[in-house]
């Protein structure tokens, strides 16, 4: 290892930081680059159209040549849902354990990468080397079996980052998080912490996952007719504790969503469920059995508009629809931001006449360590320096003041935003000015096509409508052959507003004409007259603002 290429050590993150998802960490090097996740986010509710929301990677791009390895924590989308659309630019080895690897194969299947992908199998213990930097792991728990935390060991110290973890007595999968192995590290000396914010504000510890499945037998158990029960597809521990509760009261399970059974798919092949075949059945088999002796087991736990349970309860999907009489259980909490969508498809659901189970922790146990947890791990590790990650920046501040109580300096704390850098010289830390970042907006197959200017226009059309003007001129003449023809779509009923519509056409005629009579034909001068006139008049007549768009012609 050249000492003298690790004197000056840098932390940022591109995504993660001020936000719930689309976390990743960078670790670099005067000659390496070490990143870790690479995940994705739901669009806000301002991001008209677009489906999802990637970081921007400019700055990696610029220096593919030095980034050495993707280590991924686990596979929640998360932290691998962006890999797809980064390993497009950036040629780089792919770390992560069995279950993550195996996500992550089915992603980039999908997207025709995985013959040009280099995927290296880790575990808790593993030990490897990503350029110069020698790296190693930690088990940790969360609500996706195989998720891990990342050590990097440099001359200055231990670089840790937890992952998404909780401190959990009693896993599902008697995978405990690696208490020994922390407290050696802690031993050793770490320079800087980055941890999991996300439940930074909430007291106490996060329940068991194992104590969701008392809750969800008791609905089994209760439940006279057909149940229907939403979770996160990637929550394995979750969906063991419905088979068990399925297989225990004699019931069968369908499946529905595409994530949802991708997810059971590799899991069961790769053991990390336990279940008899016979368990699940095809959903176009449902009205075969009593309704006492099914369940439906879906994606839609974010009331996301094109999910299966939000398709179900609006009669939308193929086969199957929400009626009078159904269990409706929705094993999650909304992600930040996601309330009101959630909030929708519960009114809606109790309206179809629905029993519906929702914001319970009998059936839903958060992945995310709480207060007296992150307290803990801080107290394992006693970091020099810590940074908060992965949440909103009142979570961040929360977790700050955490660390303030168990011994880190208030001045080794840094609250950044994406693509602030911490820089570490001679084991003290500064901040180092900022790296390209922002959001990488993804609608359909445009990556990134989709941009502030295009989301303006679609708030504007969502809000105003359009008004359509269409012309044909004479260049020679210097005349109207026809039109001014006007097109409203979302502004105003053309039957009801022919008065308006009438007194616009004239405007443009008017003002058409007397550019002509001046001999004005540059066509982007015509266009902004014909705008700036139809602007005043409208918002004038209705006090609204809709996008005007001239066609001329020409003969």
């Amino acid at each position: 290892m050249s000492k003298q290429s690790l004197e000056t050590i840098r932390v940022f993150a591109l995504g993660g930081l001020g936000e719930v998802g689309k976390n990743m960490y960078v670790v670099e090097t005067e000659e390496d680059i070490l990143i870790i996740d690479a995940g994705l986010m739901f669009p806000e509710d301002d991001m008209l159209g677009v489906d999802v929301v990637i970081p921007d990677i400019s700055y990696l791009v610029q220096n593919k040549d030095r980034v050495r390895g993707i280590v991924l924590t686990h596979g929640h989308e998360d932290h691998i849902g962006a890999l797809a659309y980064i390993l497009r630019k950036i040629n780089a080895p792919v770390y992560g354990t069995k279950l993550t690897l195996g996500l992550v194969e089915d992603h980039i299947k999908e997207k025709g990468l995985r013959k040009k992908t280099d995927l290296r199998l880790i575990h808790g213990d593993s030990r490897i080397t990503v350029g110069q930097l020698p790296v190693h792991f930690f088990r940790t728990t969360h609500s996706i079996p195989d998720s891990i935390g990342v050590c990097v060991d440099t001359p200055q110290g231990k670089i840790v980052h937890t992952g998404d973890f909780k401190i959990d007595q009693t896993p599902v999968d008697g995978r405990f998080t690696d208490i020994d192995k922390l407290t050696w590290i802690g031993k050793k000396g770490v320079l800087c912490l980055l941890s999991d914010s996300t439940n930074a504000e909430l007291p106490g510890t996060s329940p068991s996952e194992t104590s969701t499945g008392q809750g969800i037998t008791e609905v089994f158990e209760e439940a006279e007719g057909r149940i229907v029960l939403t979770t996160f597809a990637s929550n394995i521990h979750r969906i063991q504790q419905v088979i068990n509760a399925a297989e225990k009261e004699n019931r069968k399970i369908a499946v529905v969503g595409h994530s949802m059974s991708k997810v059971i798919e590799i899991a069961k092949d790769m053991e990390y469920l336990h279940c008899p075949e016979e368990i699940f059945i095809d959903t176009n088999k449902v009205e075969e059995y009593e309704d006492n002796r099914v369940a439906i087991l879906c994606t839609g736990s974010q009331g996301e508009p094109m999910s299966a349970l939000t398709r179900m309860a609006k009669g939308a999907h193929r086969q199957l629809t929400i009626e009078s009489g159904d269990t409706v259980v929705i094993a999650a909490n909304p992600i930040p931001g996601n309330e009101k969508s959630v909030s929708r498809i519960i009114d809606f659901l109790y309206q179809l006449g629905a029993d519906v189970i929702y914001g319970q922790a009998n059936v839903h146990a958060s992945g995310h360590a709480r207060q007296e947890e992150l307290m803990l791990m801080l107290n394992l590790l006693k970091p020099t320096y810590f940074i908060p990650v992965h949440g909103e920046y009142r979570m961040q501040a929360a977790h700050a003041e955490l660390a303030d109580k168990t011994g880190v300096l208030p001045d080794n704390s840094f609250l950044l935003d994406k693509g602030e850098v911490v820089e570490f010289t001679k084991g003290k830390a500064k901040r180092a000015g900022k790296v390209q970042s922002g959001n990488v907006l993804i609608d359909g197959l445009g990556v990134g096509d989709v941009g502030n200017i295009v989301l303006r226009d679609r708030r504007l059309l969502s809000e105003d409508g359009i008004l359509v003007v269409v012309v044909t001129l004479n260049k020679k003449s210097s005349g109207i052959v026809s039109g001014p023809d006007i097109i409203s779509r979302g502004f105003v009923y053309v039957r009801e507003s022919e008065e308006l519509l009438e007194e616009a056409n004239k405007k443009v005629t008017t003002t058409l004409e007397k550019a002509l009579s001046e001999n004005v034909k540059e066509w982007s001068t015509l266009k902004s007259n014909i705008r700036d006139v139809l602007s005043r008049y409208l918002y004038e007549k209705t006090k609204r603002r809709p996008m005007i768009l001239p066609i001329i012609m020409e003969v």
